[in-house]
């Protein structure tokens, strides 16, 4: 007989129905059993998944970073996360958020961690903690403070000794806290499992010896701490141990290596949602179909542990955002800006979440098998010798067509590039292709109480032409403002004779800047010129243009505009910005270079970047 399962939706969706009540109701319980609170728990692994108080888990976690939200979305944020099937949440520590200042430490408002961790907690899930120093994840300097960058002979994530001795008593306040609040899993909290660097893999090759001497210094730091979780390194396939390698991608099913080990788990750190968002780029989504069927490989070999990048991204108040990153940060994730459910994306990753939930007695106690049916097919399916525990996945990688498989006596049609799930390895119950999932749609309305009580005030600020200093270059743009403010002055003054103006067959004489980003404003004896900018890719910029100038002296300012700090990359100490050349061409006695023949007045622009409400 055989069985065509896209034609029997209504039958498809009744068996789901029935099948994932029962896994809720039975995750609900296992919730309760594992993470009791104040219960201790040892968290130690194997080749095939974390271990939590001697029992192995499959680990559903999602991103969710505590300053892209307010205290007050906390809640519900985490509640809907946990509604969605997850058990886990993961979060980065921003270390330019809780020390902005060398030696003062913000534990509060957005920046309140302890707050934040606890109502994980509440809600019965575990924690994930991304401790840096370094993440970027799209935040202003991947989450270093400025003053880092002020420190005498300081080299960033390398084995430099004043960076090692400032990271290391950094990561000890953050750990320490966690401590003293007994929020790890070995003292009865949440906190599973623990990362130490960030994707260093990346630029590992740039510090050469060093580099693997710091990666090493960086394991040891955290593991001498005898905390009690395992620990471990994202795109870092040469790991120490007892540090676990993880993967970051979309599809590390297909991309992960593996483990490093035998005796550590597949664990997928970063399971991009959608793709974050630079001013100038189109919109960008990452469908719900892909998504899913990523997971389900992942887990269909050997994976035991996921996490959505981001779950709900949120917003990059004030000026957090990295170098042109949007406000709006991983919109199209199954929790939207502002928390609210994004369907298909949330349901159809639930209903995959319960369905693996059915799946989960033989992908941890059974034994794996593989075969190809076809050229476009795989199964991939665990059995337990002697018993009846079964579950199979059948794969259809042809991006065009549906595919029969023939599976344990039966035929199924598998719909183009994706993954049946059969926990019984008989009846499917969930297609990463065929979404159930309702569709909904975000519409705006003007808010009474947002607009009630605000009062604008509309004022102007004067353009200065004269400003104090005697640099013979405009002062780089980031050691200018020093991370206080996105805005700052330039001024010059120069004379022009007659001989200068006169130019052969006319024209205008053509000013010429070049600069490092991120953006630029020009006025010359008070008139404005214009403005041009860089982007994501190409940071650098010339305005160029032709002016009008006169005998005797005039006045050249400029406002330097930075839209974030840099956020990857080797060597981030040593990246500067604004104005570098300054250049007056076509004048008849030649080229006139301000950058080394006048003398410039630089100030810090406070009055109007941000208004506070």
């Amino acid at each position: 007989m055989r069985i065509h399962s896209c034609n029997y939706p209504w039958l498809l969706l009744a068996i789901l129905v029935v099948l994932l009540s029962f896994s809720r109701a039975l995750s609900s319980k296992d919730d309760e059993k594992t993470t009791t609170k104040n219960t201790k728990k040892e968290v130690t692994y194997d080749g095939t998944s974390l271990i939590i108080n001697g029992k192995r888990e499959l680990l559903y976690s999602g991103s969710i970073h505590y300053p892209r939200s307010t205290p007050e979305m906390w809640p519900k944020i985490i509640k809907r996360a946990k509604q969605g099937g997850l058990n886990t949440i993961q979060t980065y520590v921003f270390w330019n958020v809780h020390e902005p200042e060398q030696g003062k430490f913000n534990f509060s408002g957005r920046a309140d961690l302890v707050k934040f961790i606890k109502l994980i907690e509440k809600n019965g899930m575990y924690v994930t903690l991304r401790l840096g120093p370094f993440i970027q994840a799209e935040w202003t300097h991947g989450g270093l403070p400025y003053w880092l960058r002020e420190v005498p002979g300081i080299f960033f994530r390398t084995n430099n000794e004043p960076f090692k001795e400032h990271t290391e008593r950094y990561v000890k306040v953050v750990l320490d806290k966690m401590k003293d609040e007994k929020l790890f899993a070995s003292q009865g909290g949440p906190i599973i499992l623990g990362q130490i660097e960030n994707e260093y893999s990346a630029v590992q090759r740039a510090y050469k010896e060093d580099g693997l001497n710091y990666i090493k210094w960086a394991a040891k730091l955290v593991h001498s701490m005898k905390l009690g979780i395992p620990w471990v390194m994202c795109k870092q396939n040469d790991a120490p141990d007892p540090m676990i390698n993880a993967c970051n991608g979309r599809h590390c099913g297909d991309t992960f290596p593996g483990p490093n080990r035998d005796h550590k788990p597949s664990l997928w750190t970063e399971n991009w949602t959608t793709q974050f968002r630079v001013f100038g780029d189109p919109p960008v989504q990452r469908s719900v179909e892909d998504i899913a069927f990523s997971v389900a490989r992942f887990f269909s070999k050997n994976g035991s542990h996921v996490n959505y990048y981001m779950y709900h991204g949120g917003t990059n108040f004030g000026r957090t955002s990295a170098h042109y990153v949007t406000t709006r940060y991983y919109d199209d994730a199954p929790l939207d800006e502002y928390g609210l459910e994004k369907e298909p994306k949330y349901g159809h990753l639930k209903h995959l979440h319960h369905a693996l939930n059915l799946c989960k007695k033989a992908l941890l106690w059974g034994q794996s098998r593989t075969e190809k049916p076809g050229k476009d097919t795989e199964i991939q399916y665990y059995e337990q010798p002697g018993t009846k525990v079964c579950a199979a996945f059948l794969a259809n990688n042809n991006t065009e067509s549906a595919e029969i498989i023939k599976f344990k006596g039966k035929e199924y049609v598998i719909p183009p590039r994706s993954i049946s799930i059969l926990p019984d390895c008989k009846t499917i119950v969930y297609s990463t292709g065929e979404i159930i999932s309702q569709h909904t749609a975000r519409n705006y309305m003007k808010s009474k109480k947002a607009n009630k009580k605000f009062d604008f005030k509309v004022f102007t600020e004067t353009v200065p032409s004269k400003l104090k200093g005697d640099s013979y270059v405009p002062v780089e743009l980031y050691g200018l403002t020093k991370d206080e403010s996105d805005y700052g002055w330039y001024s010059t003054s120069f004379k022009m004779d007659e001989s200068d103006l006169k130019k052969k067959g006319g024209g205008k004489p053509t000013l010429r800047i070049a600069s490092l980003g991120h953006a630029l404003h020009v006025w010359l004896n008070g008139e404005y010129l214009g403005n041009e900018h860089g982007s994501h890719d190409e940071k650098s910029f010339i305005f160029q243009k032709p002016i009008s100038l006169k005998e005797g002296d005039n006045h050249l300012t400029m406002l330097g505009v930075l839209t974030g700090f840099p956020d990857s990359g080797s060597y981030m100490e040593h990246r500067f910005t604004g104005p570098r050349s300054v250049a007056i061409l076509g004048l008849s006695s030649g080229t006139h270079d301000l950058t080394e023949k006048s003398k410039w007045g630089n100030k810090v622009c406070h009055e109007s970047f941000y208004v506070d409400f």
